[in-house]
């Protein structure tokens, strides 16, 4: 699914070009202009070469909002059964106000090729496979009281969530893990994403869950270790809060 992705320090392009030029005059110096010629070409392929390995990779801001209210964007990198991540969404998805209107919850799947597909172009059936996993995913969330809108997205899930919150304002990014489809993701999702963002994996205690920087954590979380009011999710919970 994710592709994680390394970044050239920055210390090391004056390295590079330095050792570049220095080779280049080398090669004219001690061997001629063929030489130099030679050693310059290598240069420039293994400059190109360098470049297509360590593309840039900007930060990940979600779309600007202002009307107050949160807004939740659930990764499902397989379909969400487990009963740990659901109780986890469904608690992120609960207002820390009861005056305040309940967060929009969009749950994003990205498109799943296999090498057949990838190898005839066609994506029609990958993304019948990611609209499966949407359809329990939305199951099991509606089963927890938790109302939400399908997507399907990039087969990559990094650029997924990319285009995603390229006009969803999101404040907070869940990425449920599906047996390690979306490991590679976390990773880079968590170094370029500017929101809060959590990482659950199937069968992992929600204590362990959250992997937090500075205020990585979803807003629901945040506002229970402040001592904001929290709720328990379900719908008999809704109906008690609604008399």
């Amino acid at each position: 699914m994710g592709e994680e992705r390394t970044t050239l320090a920055a210390w090391k392009l004056p390295l590079i070009v330095a050792a570049v030029a220095v080779s280049i005059v080398g090669g004219f110096y001690l061997g001629g202009p063929g030489l130099g010629m030679a050693v310059g070409a290598l240069a420039a392929t293994s400059l190109l070469v360098m470049a297509a390995r360590n593309p840039p990779t900007p930060p990940i801001v979600p779309a600007p909002t202002n009307d107050g209210r949160e807004h939740l964007l659930v990764v499902a990198a397989a379909a969400i059964e487990d009963g740990e991540a659901i109780e986890r969404i469904a608690t992120a998805a609960q207002p820390l106000d009861l005056d305040r209107p309940e967060p929009e919850v969009v749950v994003l799947a990205p498109t799943r090729n296999r090498f057949l597909d990838r190898w005839s172009s066609d994506t029609r059936r990958g993304r019948e496979r990611a609209q499966r996993d949407l359809v329990i995913s939305l199951a099991s969330l509606a089963g927890a009281g938790v109302a939400a809108r399908a997507r399907v997205g990039d087969e990559n899930l990094v650029q997924a969530v990319a285009d995603e919150l390229g006009r969803y304002p999101a404040t907070a990014v869940i990425l449920v893990d599906g047996g390690g489809n979306g490991g590679a993701g976390a990773t880079e999702l968590r170094r370029r994403l500017r929101a809060p963002f959590t990482h659950l994996q199937p069968g992992e205690p929600a204590a362990e869950a959250i992997r937090s920087r500075g205020s990585s954590a979803p807003p629901a979380a945040r506002g229970r270790r402040s001592g904001a009011r929290s709720r328990s999710f379900g719908p008999a919970a809704r109906r008690r809060g609604s008399r």
